[in-house]
């Protein structure tokens, strides 16, 4: 069922267990907050830590958008909440988190993304599907250092190798702020989704339907009839309404970020602790 806030936002999630034996993913879709948490099944306490990252930002939904500062206090109770797991199992867990989450800031209304670890979230702006967040990962750094290709990435015997997570030593998460635009639609998903489908599908299953939940269904439905490996999670988010051109998102990094005529390069998104 799809929630829609009596301000601007509205969504829908669902999740499978897809090839596991149990599900470790987790998620929030009630305005202001639409998350996934994606328990690290290497981890004996998985699918605790994802419940623990969720409940932490459980507290912030039901309501009108929250400030920036609610965000990264909501992520470091996620981070007490996951270490608290570990010490009541005795051993590791942990969890990725990915999101985004209704904020005002200066006044305007604004996304917020948020992330740490592999989950990922996509913006669709007529019809084309761009990846906002940055993957944590062993295989991403090889991308990025040019090492392996995209589609070596995909194979690679260490693609399941995290490099951030809720529940390690590095207490901060990657954040930006995301404009409301008329008709731009948030996907965010657990790996789950991605090794069974490919971005350009995804992009054009996003598009063909206008409810979120139907959205959020026809996307899980395609990676299980994929025989997807793997939990499978996803999370649809509209936004109705649109944040004033003229506004500053300043001290947080804006996505996609505005170029200049001196610098053309890429911030990188504000680490938040």
């Amino acid at each position: 069922m799809t929630q829609e806030s009596p301000a601007r936002f509205r969504g829908a999630g669902r999740t499978a267990v897809g090839g596991r034996q149990r599900n470790e993913d987790a998620f929030v879709a009630e305005a202001p907050v639409f998350i996934v948490a994606d328990g690290m099944g290497g981890h004996i306490g998985g699918a605790e830590a994802a419940q623990a990252t969720v409940h932490a930002f459980r507290a912030l939904a039901g309501g009108e958008p929250v400030a920036p500062e609610e965000v990264a206090a909501a992520h470091l109770a996620a981070r007490g909440g996951v270490a608290q797991v570990c010490e009541d199992l005795h051993g590791d867990a942990g969890a990725t988190l990915t999101g985004a989450i209704a904020v005002t800031h200066a006044g305007e209304p604004w996304w917020m993304v948020i992330n740490v670890g592999d989950s990922r979230v996509y913006a669709l702006d007529g019809g084309v599907l761009t990846q906002v967040t940055h993957d944590h990962s062993r295989v991403q750094e090889l991308v990025d250092s040019g090492t392996i290709s995209e589609a070596q990435a995909l194979v690679h015997p260490d693609r399941n190798l995290l490099t951030r997570a809720i529940g390690d030593d590095y207490p901060e998460m990657d954040a930006w702020l995301v404009r409301l635009v008329p008709g731009r639609r948030l996907v965010i998903a657990s790996d789950g989704l991605m090794k069974e489908i490919e971005d350009p599908v995804i992009g054009r299953i996003a598009a063909l339907h206008g409810d979120p939940a139907a959205c959020a269904e026809a996307l899980v439905d395609a990676a299980l009839a994929m025989a997807a490996r793997d939990n499978v999670t996803v999370v649809v988010a509209d936004a109705l309404g649109a944040t004033d051109p003229a506004a500053d998102p300043a001290p947080w990094p804006e996505w996609p970020p505005v170029a200049t005529e001196d610098d053309d390069t890429t911030p990188r998104a504000r680490r938040a602790s």
